[in-house]
């Protein structure tokens, strides 16, 4: 198992979605054994850690049954969408071994060695609140779900259905949902506070464990306690006293102590998992600020406790939130993608992202539509990631910076967000407009200004390939960094120390410096 860097950039790929396309590219069945090299050392140039698989385990024939119902609601993606088109929720778990359809588990296995020779981790899913309404535990297991009465069924259809245990008793299942929701049609709730359900995750974890570098936890709060006796309670369920979370994470990495969790998280509720054991935690918050363009309320969240910070994990778009270039715009998703990749904490990017597509697919198809590429948004990417692989992101001080008026009657102060790394001589200036207009703006660079002083300083902005040159003495005078920077934009300023010139005069052997 390859060790994980601090702030890993993970990368998310709809796993039957890709194949797809990759099938139609090479006009040939493509599966987890026969991906091009090629196609393996484009992700490697895209300067990310891991791959997130997302939806490699099997889905069963009523998660489809249950999708094909509603295959009319796919078409806003797929318009000429067919049956074949349609596989099931890769989040409604028949089983946790490998689809056999994309190659099973000795593909996923020889897969998982060709990213690791590339420097690249591997990382799947774990769905904890629930399993599809065919999983076999139900019928050898009741006793692992949240089970109900024949009277409920007849009275709530809609979170409840029947079936029948391993004697073939009729029994009635509880369908799996969050407290402010209706239960989804094609699960199977789990009760999560049952010693026996908890050990079968356990075990479901320790050899998903055995099969990548990490994993992504669905909706991970729903099974916290609280959480889940906000939704079950009312049946008389009792919580034991130590959380799901608390009771599994530490016996997974005691085995493999290197194993990475991550949870999709909701509600708040961040910081409470980051204390039951996950290592990343989802930055909703994050997200919605950034889409609402609210400079302070990004300013508020980015200061909070650094530690806090640098075990979020920031997305701009994934595959249950709208695509960035429709949610955002291109413009907009530029300085909102650099941002995410330059704050301290972990970055999810997904795939698509890259070349501006706009259509949010849903997880119970395998296929996308056509999409024509935005080579100047891709471009964009591909600068920036570069950028940020550099070591002074992971490693350097990061500092968050106030915008002022740059000037008596200078706008836009309010649109710009700023922060910066160091790294011993080595400095980064961070600057993005969140707003459509041309603003200004003095740029505080607490803590750094008698560090700049008696310098000369060449700007460079690494995307956009200018530099703009600054004596240190003035930006010290002025309080800061003045800016003038055009709407929607994102600038990292690489600050790169003016070397005076030396030369000889003729006849004297004396120095003088040419400035």
């Amino acid at each position: 198992m390859l060790n994980w860097s601090t702030g890993p950039r993970i990368y998310e790929i709809n796993t039957r979605v890709w194949l797809t396309q990759l099938s139609q590219d090479y006009r040939q069945l493509i599966h987890l054994d026969n991906i091009p090299d090629e196609v393996l050392d484009e992700l490697v140039s895209y300067d990310v850690d891991s791959i997130w698989l997302m939806g490699v385990w099997q889905r069963g024939v009523t998660t489809r049954t249950s999708a094909l119902n509603y295959i009319h609601e796919y078409r806003y993606a797929l318009p000429d969408i067919t049956p074949e088109d349609v596989i099931g929720s890769a989040y409604a778990i028949h089983d946790y071994v490998v689809e056999p359809a994309i190659g099973g588990r000795e593909a996923l296995a020889r897969l998982r060695l060709r990213l690791q020779q590339r420097g690249l981790r591997l990382v799947l899913d774990f769905v904890p609140n629930h399993v599809a309404t065919d999983h076999e535990a139900i019928q050898l297991h009741p006793e692992y779900f949240v089970q109900g009465t024949h009277e409920q069924l007849k009275r709530d259809t809609t979170n409840f259905f029947d079936t029948y245990n391993a004697k073939g008793d009729s029994i009635v299942i509880a369908r799996g949902r969050d407290p402010y929701f209706p239960g989804w049609i094609d699960t199977a709730q789990l009760n999560v506070l049952s010693p026996g359900g908890r050990a079968m995750a356990l075990e479901i974890l320790l050899d998903i464990a055995s099969q990548c570098d990490g994993v992504r936890c669905d909706m991970a709060m729903l099974v916290m306690n609280d959480i889940f006796m906000r939704s079950w309670g009312w049946l008389g369920l009792k919580p034991p006293k130590r959380e799901y979370w608390e009771t599994i994470i530490p016996k997974v990495k005691a085995r493999y102590p290197e194993f990475l969790f991550i949870a999709e998280a909701y509600w708040n509720m961040e910081y409470a998992l980051q204390e039951q054991g996950f290592d990343y935690t989802y930055d909703k918050t994050m997200y919605d600020r950034l889409l609402k363009g609210d400079v302070n309320g990004l300013y508020l969240h980015m200061s909070a406790d650094l530690s806090y910070l640098k075990r979020n994990i920031r997305f701009i778009e994934n595959h249950d939130e709208h695509r960035a270039a429709a949610a955002f715009g291109p413009d907009r998703s530029r300085p909102a993608a650099a941002l995410i990749c330059t704050l301290p904490g972990s970055v999810l990017l997904h795939d698509g992202q890259f070349s501006g597509r706009k259509v949010k697919l849903p997880v119970h198809i395998s296929r996308q539509p056509y999409e024509e590429e935005l080579t100047p948004l891709y471009e964009f990417y591909m600068n920036l990631l570069a950028e940020t692989r550099d070591d002074i992101y992971r490693t350097g001080q990061w500092s968050l910076f106030r915008c002022y008026a740059a000037c008596d009657g200078c706008e836009g102060a309010g649109n710009i967000v700023a922060y910066g790394w160091r790294k011993g001589n080595d400095f980064r200036i961070i600057v993005l407009n969140m707003a459509e207009d041309w603003s200004q703006a003095l740029i505080g660079l607490n803590g750094w200004l008698e560090d700049l002083k008696g310098k000369s300083w060449l700007l460079y902005d690494v995307l956009h390939n200018y530099y703009i040159e600054e004596e240190g003495d003035k930006i010290a005078e002025s309080g800061g960094l003045r800016v003038d920077v055009e709407g929607n934009s994102a600038h990292i300023y690489r600050l790169l120390a003016v070397k005076p010139r030396i030369t000889r005069r003729p006849n004297t052997g004396r120095l003088r410096h040419i400035n």
